[in-house]
């Protein structure tokens, strides 16, 4: 950051802004600053009125003619292929279902299936812990012919052999925001004949995807984030045209049956990403996810990522110069190219001092054991909003906030 930092500045870059109008989009409770966007994005305005119509007029009224008058038999396409454009897929190669954990199992399972022989799954250590969790299961239901190996993100690409069959690897990492190499990993599993699987949960719609074109085998992500689809909003997978006809997944379902409605015995996968469906889809959450994917769609992702990078930095310029000598640690990198849309701060009373700051109307979060993860959601942050949020956590430090009994304790949800 070359010129002076102040909050005029801050205001004319704010005005200067040509994403600035997608703001109004969004429900904002006054006297907020939100800065939890990588956890979970705030409510599109038109979301409610959407929910109120696929609840009243669709299920209400339509009831069960609303599969075919109102399409919701075509959700998990329509919504798939306008996420394609995010995470630079074709159509016809990305499906909204299930949740993220779900997808990671039925898509892991099937890419080790496809490797016979090899009996390695490789991850990092201190990956988001339900990739781990779930890789644990996929390690236990293969009755020993696979296992798990987490090696730290500095060996991965030498750890990465012949015996590999599985990569499962999260672009953005959850805690730090360190960003992989996409087309490097990629290019590495692919040499020593190994599938890779990327978890884009903390990406999509944050940081520029092209998993085509990195010539990706397999990826998943959410739909509560970056996205704004809700809590508990339905996922997304990816499956590269050339592995669809030969994936096997593990829960074959009817909705992933090639002719659904015929009512046989007998499992047949539908010939395309199709398969990969379980059961019924969410349709009120796939139907309030649409929204916020239509707002995604419409931006432009180099202006997201550049208007990212900016905020990024912006906020490392601040706090090195209002919170020096304060026991902050920065976590995150300073190089934008290998950091997502977040910056984390290490500190010994981590859990307190976020929430002092939320009780004063900033809301970051917190990750165990002592870091504050700050989100760059560009659609509706502002500029402005991270000078006051750094402002803010000074004084919370000045004043010794942090130190109250009342932000010593543990909720739940951190």
């Amino acid at each position: 950051m070359t010129e002076q930092l102040n909050r005029d500045l801050l205001q004319r870059w704010d005005q200067e802004d040509e994403l600035a109008g997608f703001r109004e989009q969004f429900h904002l409770p006054d006297n907020l600053i939100y800065m939890n966007g990588n956890s979970l994005g705030v409510m599109p305005r038109q979301a409610l009125a959407r929910a109120q119509d696929v609840v009243g007029r669709e299920w209400g009224n339509d009831l069960i003619r609303s599969w075919n008058i109102n399409h919701w038999i075509d959700l998990p396409q329509r919504l798939g292929n306008k996420i394609a454009r995010l995470v630079g897929a074709d159509e016809g190669e990305v499906i909204v279902c299930d949740s993220t954990s779900v997808n990671l199992f039925k898509l892991a399972a099937a890419a080790v299936r496809m490797q016979p022989g090899r009996s390695k799954i490789i991850s990092e250590p201190g990956n988001f812990p339900t990739d781990l969790y779930v890789l644990q299961g996929v390690e236990q239901f293969s009755d020993g012919r696979v296992q798990l190996h987490t090696v730290e993100r500095e060996q991965l690409f030498d750890a990465i052999d012949e015996d590999t069959a599985v990569v499962v690897l999260t672009h953005v990492h959850y805690k730090s925001g360190s960003m992989f190499d996409m087309a490097a990993l990629t290019a590495r599993a692919h040499e020593k004949g190994a599938l890779i699987l990327w978890d884009l949960s903390h990406s999509t719609g944050a940081v520029p995807v092209d998993l085509n074109g990195v010539g990706a085998d397999f990826a998943i992500g959410c739909g509560y984030k970056y996205l704004n689809g809700g809590p508990g909003a339905p996922a997304f997978l990816f499956v590269a045209r050339r592995h669809q006809a030969t994936l096997q997944q593990p829960l074959s379902g009817w909705f992933g049956h090639a002719n659904p409605f015929a009512m046989r015995d007998d499992y047949e996968p539908a010939p395309g990403i199709e398969r990969t469906l379980c059961g019924t889809t969410s349709v009120i959450g796939a139907s309030v996810l649409e929204v916020g994917v239509d707002l995604m769609v419409a931006a432009d992702m180099t202006k997201v990522r550049a208007k990212s990078v900016k905020m990024g930095e912006l906020f490392i310029a601040l706090v090195e110069q209002r919170l020096q000598g304060l026991g902050f640690t920065l976590v995150s990198s300073k190089d934008s190219a290998q950091r997502g849309s977040q910056v984390s701060l290490r500190h010994e009373q981590g859990y307190a001092i976020m929430q002092a700051l939320i009780a004063r109307g900033v809301i970051g979060d917190f990750r165990a054991p002592d870091i504050l993860r700050f989100g760059f959601t560009p659609l509706y942050l502002r500029y402005v909003d991270i000078w006051d949020a750094v402002e803010v956590l000074a004084d919370i430090m000045a004043r010794g906030e942090w130190q109250s009994s009342e932000y010593q304790v543990r909720t739940k949800v951190t």
